[in-house]
């Protein structure tokens, strides 16, 4: 309804502008908004606030003359000026019944729109290092980022949905020194006692290491002396230091397995968690149309070339031999290394290549998805895109608080490196996938999330995703119901007679389907697609009352057909919201 009210207020504003009467430039949108009060009609535009200052007229008197030059359409039964220059407009009942008839011509596609008119966009989202099975954390960046896609795909745009590999950095070298000493373990179990503090606990990391001395024996294996000789020591004994003795002992490791042998175990490591990562966030319905590697990062020569760019840029200095970005020219705390005084680029340095490779692949706009710990890594991140001469204002960063799990009341704590997690398998296998992509999208991103697990399992009203599903379901029913019956409804029949529907839980459920599209588009701008899930609660909830109130099965046809035609467009509506969000529209509970 509102391209309708704006094609028709352009159609005013084009007569106005060739008679004279209005001299400016016209906007291409025109901000209509529903009104929050019925009695200020059912859509209000400040269109003649905006124009009056370039127009040189009063609000008031401009709102008149475009009032007095709209085109006569039966869809409009009043328009009014209210306040300073508003325009509101009230429409006729058969205006608001013909969403229905929108719903079902549309199908799926209702609630598309062309607000991204095809813009390259590139979502990289999750991107956890892998160092070990995705945890419940994880799992809302992963719903939040495919949700986003889906939402803004659903609003026109070109969405290309990336994952970045850290498959290179201190974090690996770390995994491959703890597969390798798990593996020494299974040959020698007083390696178990050394185990580093610093190393990753996880029972995974025992079952890759099983798996690469099934494949490679003995080939590995070194002698425990050998191993720690001369180490630095580890937290707990005097003088400890757990960093400097986890790097020592993957030097160790380098040195005693030689370059072939230490890719070999570093691989295994690497694929194990990359490729169960992979399958698991498939089963989660998050889909990825390229898996990005740092390793193929730093082979291809764009860090360099990125490092370069800063050094024409001016923007870096040597300081001890390292190479340090002047951030502080940005408003940063303190500048930052890019290289280390022993030659290794930093993982900032790899960053900012990655994001200067991105913007240099065509894209109109790139969106990070990062957790609320990198929010100080944004600005340093911009900066130095800055530096190099790419455009920041290109690149949005949405930050994701982790979420916290709460079972009885408790909650449960999560470390990767003390292998003390929860799984995102183990809560989808317990609560399910809709439950566990739905909850993820309830609140803004930034907000902080309990994820309640026996609020997630319950099958209540209270339970959000149980009482929007519940809704399609009854849907479902109640058109076997009528087949059971031996009856049948006729769509055309129910469109023609729309306008018997004039109960106010009708009316309500047709204001509600007509905001859909506006919704998407609204959500869609804004990064938001929790605005979905709150929607589909409020659709949920005036179905669930319109059901409770009326009979849908009733002996006069033109009543039921609209009636059907009603709630089938609600069902389509609802299928539609949840597919964004990544969630089944069951036919059955």
């Amino acid at each position: 309804m509102k391209d309708e009210l704006q094609q028709i207020i352009h159609t005013a504003l084009a007569g106005l502008t060739s008679t004279g009467a209005l001299n400016c430039d016209l906007p291409d949108n025109i901000n209509i908004d529903r009104t929050r009060d019925k009695s200020h009609g059912d859509f209000a535009t400040n269109i003649a606030l905006v124009l009056s200052k370039p127009a040189g007229m009063k609000p008031r008197d401009l709102a008149d003359a475009i009032v007095k030059a709209l085109p006569a359409n039966p869809m409009i039964t009043k328009v009014e000026i209210a306040g300073p220059g508003f325009i509101n407009f009230t429409l006729a009942d058969d205006a608001q019944a013909s969403v229905v008839a929108k719903v079902h011509a549309q199908a799926a596609q209702y609630g598309c729109g062309d607000l991204g008119k095809g813009q390259k966009i590139q979502i990289e989202f999750v991107s956890a290092n892998p160092t070990g099975p995705l945890h419940v954390g994880h799992g809302r960046g992963a719903a939040y980022g495919a949700s986003l896609g889906n939402l803004l795909k659903a609003a026109g745009y070109d969405v290309h949905n990336e994952y970045y590999v850290n498959d290179a950095g201190r974090q690996m070298n770390i995994l491959a020194a703890s597969v390798w000493l798990r593996y020494l373990e299974l040959g020698e179990p007083d390696f178990r006692d050394h185990f580093p503090k610093n190393g990753y606990q996880g029972d995974y990391v025992q079952c890759i290491a099983a798996a690469l001395r099934n494949s490679h024996a003995t080939r590995f294996d070194h002698d425990i002396k050998t191993v720690f000789a001369d180490l630095p020591a580890d937290e707990g004994e005097a003088g400890g230091d757990k960093e400097a003795h986890i790097d020592g002992i993957i030097e160790r490791a380098r040195e005693l397995l030689g370059d072939d042998d230490y890719q070999i175990v570093f691989d295994a490591g690497l694929h194990d968690i990359t490729d169960g990562i992979r399958v698991e966030l498939e089963h989660f319905g998050v889909h990825y149309d390229n898996w990005y590697s740092e390793r193929q990062l730093h082979d291809s020569g764009k860090i360099d070339e990125c490092i370069a760019r800063l050094k024409d840029s001016g923007h870096v200095y040597e300081d001890k031999g390292a190479l340090w970005f002047r951030s502080t020219d940005y408003g940063d705390e303190k500048d930052r290394v890019v290289v280390r005084d022993n030659g290794i680029k930093t993982y900032f340095a790899a960053d900012i290549a990655y994001h200067m490779e991105k913007l240099e692949r065509g894209f109109d706009r790139v969106i990070d998805v990062w957790g609320a710990d990198h929010h100080g890594y944004v600005p340093r991140v911009k900066a130095a895109l800055a530096a190099i001469g790419s455009d920041p204002s290109k690149l949005d960063v949405l930050l994701v608080q982790f979420a916290v799990l709460y079972q009885g009341g408790e909650k449960m704590q999560m470390s990767t490196r003390s292998g003390q997690f929860v799984t995102l398998r183990e809560l989808r296998q317990e609560v399910g996938n809709d439950a566990a992509r739905f909850f993820y999208v309830m609140r803004k991103c930034e907000q902080h999330m309990d994820f309640d697990l026996d609020l997630a399992k319950s099958q209540s009203n209270d339970n959000p995703v149980y009482y929007i599903q519940y809704a399609h379901a009854r849907i479902c029913s109640v058109l076997r119901q009528l087949t059971e019956k031996e009856l049948e409804w006729n769509k055309d029949n129910g469109l023609a007679n729309l306008a018997i529907l004039t109960e106010s839980h009708e009316t309500d459920l047709m204001t509600l389907l007509a905001k859909y599209p506006e919704l998407v588009e609204a959500a869609a701008r804004n990064y938001e697609p929790h605005q979905i899930a709150y929607y589909l609660r409020d659709l949920a909830t005036a179905f669930h009352t319109y059901y409770n109130a009326h009979q849908f099965i009733v002996d006069d046809t033109a009543t039921r057909d609209a009636r059907f035609a009603l709630i089938t467009a609600v069902q389509q509506v609802i299928k539609n919201g949840l597919s964004l969000l990544g969630v089944n529209a069951p036919d059955t509970m």
